[in-house]
């Protein structure tokens, strides 16, 4: 259900230039996990569901359906007990259909979900086995390297190139004041998530609808989530979200937040619920995996001048 007072583009571009923000949220809190050895439930999708409809849905299976559980039922776990939801939420990235020669004027009408699939309700063990994965799921994000992470423990499960903030001080007209764009460093947790949001620019603080695509197409907007952090246990004002403008990832272009294009931010989005661990680091010395030894990035910041 979507909250009656929005984490609207107000809020993203706070975030984005490093404004503290309090955390009206919680922490998720668990019920107890009693193990039973029963047959996954499945759960017939009555109707077509298109991108703009998706959360709504996932929302009543959620509140229908966590009366009868042992464990507390979320969002979260309800996909990550159902993975090929997530390929197909990356499959409506503008760029992949473009590959295969579909142009897509609005993503928020492609239908993910069909009439006639069908979502296990996973039992007991699994949901215990995925909270596990959650608990010990950690997010990392080397800045001069352009590379955010996923690790389980120690095990790297995925890794994409995202862009980060300039190296730049500039005045924005949504904030009031001049900022550091420079994406900050530190240790902290995910602390919100934005599954609907506005956009505006930072600059003249006008809200826009629109997108200029790569290819020189223009677009809507997609709704495609947004992801807060907090570090240091401050909310520096740092996202993590898609950017429209994939030949922007591997770049020093936004206005402080992490970028990543929309395929990736699907996958992230359901690895990381509230409370993942976030490392986001400044290391210009990192170890070659292919031919060995080490390699050293170029300070995009100049850190190593001071």
């Amino acid at each position: 259900m979507r909250h009656k007072i929005k984490f609207s583009v107000i809020i993203f571009l706070l975030i984005c230039f490093n404004i503290s923000a309090k955390n009206t949220f919680a922490p998720l809190q668990i019920k107890n996990i009693i193990i039973r050895t029963i047959s996954p439930k499945k759960i017939k999708v009555k109707k077509d569901i298109t991108v703009e409809n998706y959360f709504q849905f996932l929302d009543s299976i959620v509140i229908k359906y966590d009366s009868l559980t042992t464990y507390k039922l979320t969002e979260h776990l309800l996909v990550r007990a159902n993975p090929w939801i997530i390929n197909t939420l990356k499959n409506t990235d503008y760029y992949l259909m473009k590959e295969k020669d579909s142009f897509v004027y609005n993503q928020k009408k492609m239908i993910v979900l069909k009439k006639g699939d069908q979502l296990i309700l996973p039992d007991s063990k699994l949901a215990k086995k995925i909270y596990t994965s959650f608990e010990n799921t950690k997010i990392d994000i080397n800045i001069p390297e352009f590379k955010l992470r996923i690790f389980e423990n120690s095990e790297e499960l995925f890794s994409f190139s995202v862009r980060v903030g300039r190296n730049q001080k500039k005045y924005l007209k949504m904030a009031g004041r001049v900022l550091d764009l420079r994406t900050k460093t530190g240790e902290g947790t995910i602390v919100r998530h934005e599954r609907f949001p506005d956009f505006y620019n930072p600059a003249n603080g006008h809200q826009y609808y629109l997108t200029n695509r790569d290819d020189k197409k223009v677009t809507k907007l997609p709704q495609i989530p947004f992801i807060e952090t907090e570090i240091n246990g401050l909310r520096y004002g740092q996202l993590i979200h898609p950017t429209t403008n994939p030949k922007t990832l591997g770049k020093a272009y936004s206005n402080g937040c992490i970028g990543t294009n929309e395929t990736d931010i699907w996958i992230l989005y359901y690895y990381a619920p509230i409370n993942t661990k976030i490392i986001i680091r400044y290391d210009l010395i990192i170890k070659d995996s292919v031919n060995g030894g080490n390699i050293i990035l170029k300070d995009i910041y100049g850190y190593s001048k001071k």
